[in-house]
């Protein structure tokens, strides 16, 4: 599922700039609409086969969320094939293991394998895209799963509502104002057939990526590919529905009361545009000057010297269609909510009206390449880079070229960007507070 607020807010805290090689890969398109991108790295006796699908949260009906997520647990359940309660079995004694996500823009699947077990990867994958189980049964185990989940993750979690909140009040027309775990009335009042709709609609090739990284023989996966995927057949094409909110115009206040923490959150949120946007990488380094590290300015003058908060985070949450910028914090004791975004806003203010120093943008071009170098240092990582820049960005090679976009980004347009997304006539302000004790003395 999504990540966790707190790992969000350190999301660029990586170290060191590093040399990055150049991500080689082939693609293609079988006739039936899968996109197969194959990728050989012989550093390793591993392989990842992934498959990532175009449909997250924000292609389900407003009466049935939760539907995309529910996927990521109901498909693990069997196949024609695969008996119920196998799948995991055959992976791991075959040694490997895998796993599943979902976000607001997509749902994503993988397994690794020793490279001996490729063939057994991209047969299971198979599987799950053709030959499906959904039945009663199925549905209601997973229902339970998902409903524990959610108590675990979200009901149960200090500040796990924080999400919901902001998303709720950002926006009005547009799917992404739901969570991507969705309503678990909704689950329960699903029938059947609209499970297996759902899947039948999504679930083809046509609306798939199928990635295969790691100690592959090209020419022999390529037939393998062939064998397993050729005959799935090809699915009614979907048109994504595109939603536009209407600009934000004045401030918005909202209140949570939260019942699992003791402290206070402060937080506001600006809406920022799509991903694929170079605004949107603008407004990551934006957020790496603000709070990345103890040496960032929101942190060294917020919690270091004025000691006004124990926590202070800025970060830009992009995603296919809009984005959304968070500022939060957590105040001291003596210190109010108000307080802390107060100084935040000082913070930003000089961002919009002064240039950045050579220094700092020298800092940013270290901590961009360090961070994508990262991204890069593992073949699970480049089979998920290489599924989400084809399928949300549209150019695979943005694996290799992205940080040249990164890199040309100049001192100007940083503060062009904080003055012209983070205007406070133009956000939400969020009172994140502890739930107030109602009993009667």
């Amino acid at each position: 599922m999504k990540k966790s607020l707190m790992a969000l807010g350190s999301l660029l805290m990586l170290g060191g700039a590093g040399y990055a090689q150049k991500v080689a890969f082939e693609e293609y398109n079988l006739d039936n609409g899968l996109h197969v991108i194959l990728h050989q790295d012989k550093s390793a006796p591993v392989v990842v086969t992934s498959v990532m699908y175009h449909v997250g949260s924000k292609d389900e009906n407003p009466e049935r969320t939760g539907f995309a997520h529910f996927f990521e647990h109901l498909l693990f359940e069997g196949t024609e094939n695969i008996g119920r309660g196998e799948w995991f079995k055959i992976v791991s004694s075959n040694g490997g293991n895998n796993n599943a996500n979902t976000t607001d823009d997509r749902t994503y699947y993988y397994e690794v394998f020793p490279s001996n077990n490729t063939e057994l990867g991209l047969w299971m994958e198979s599987e799950r895209m053709l030959h499906p189980v959904i039945n009663q049964i199925g549905v209601d185990t997973q229902n339970e799963v998902v409903k524990e989940e959610k108590r675990l993750r979200y009901d149960n979690q200090p500040y796990g509502a924080l999400f919901a909140e902001v998303k709720k009040n950002m926006f009005t027309v547009h799917p992404y104002r739901w969570t991507t775990i969705g309503s678990m009335d909704h689950l329960d009042a699903a029938t059947l057939e609209e499970f297996r709709a759902f899947n039948k609609k999504f679930y083809i090739p046509n609306n798939a990526v199928l990635v295969v990284a790691g100690d592959i023989d090209i020419d022999q996966t390529k037939k393998w590919v062939e064998k397993y995927y050729a005959n799935i057949p090809k699915g009614t094409p979907i048109t994504h529905q595109k939603f536009e909110e209407a600009p934000i115009t004045q401030t918005i206040k909202a209140k949570y009361e939260d019942p699992n923490i003791q402290l206070p959150m402060i937080v506001a949120a600006y809406r920022t545009p799509a991903m694929t946007t170079r605004e949107a990488r603008v407004l990551d380094l934006v957020s790496s000057i603000l709070s990345d590290g103890k040496s960032s300015r929101m942190y060294k003058r917020i919690v270091d010297e004025e000691k006004k908060a124990m926590q202070i985070g800025a970060f830009n949450y992009s995603e296919e269609d809009y984005g959304v910028y968070f500022v939060y914090g957590i105040p001291m004791p003596g210190f109010t909510p108000q307080d802390v975004l107060a100084a935040a806003d000082e913070e930003i203010v000089k961002l919009q009206t002064e240039l950045i120093s050579d220094r700092e943008l020298e800092k940013l071009k270290n901590q961009m390449e360090s961070t994508y170098v990262n991204a890069n240092a593992s073949v699970e990582g480049i089979a998920d880079n290489l599924s989400t820049y084809y399928l949300l960005y549209g150019d695979t090679n943005l694996i290799n070229t992205e940080i040249n976009i990164y890199n040309s980004i100049t001192k100007e347009e940083i503060r062009e960007a904080a003055k012209k997304y983070l205007k406070p006539g133009q956000r939400l302000v969020l009172d994140y507070v502890p739930a107030q004790d109602t009993e009667q003395n």
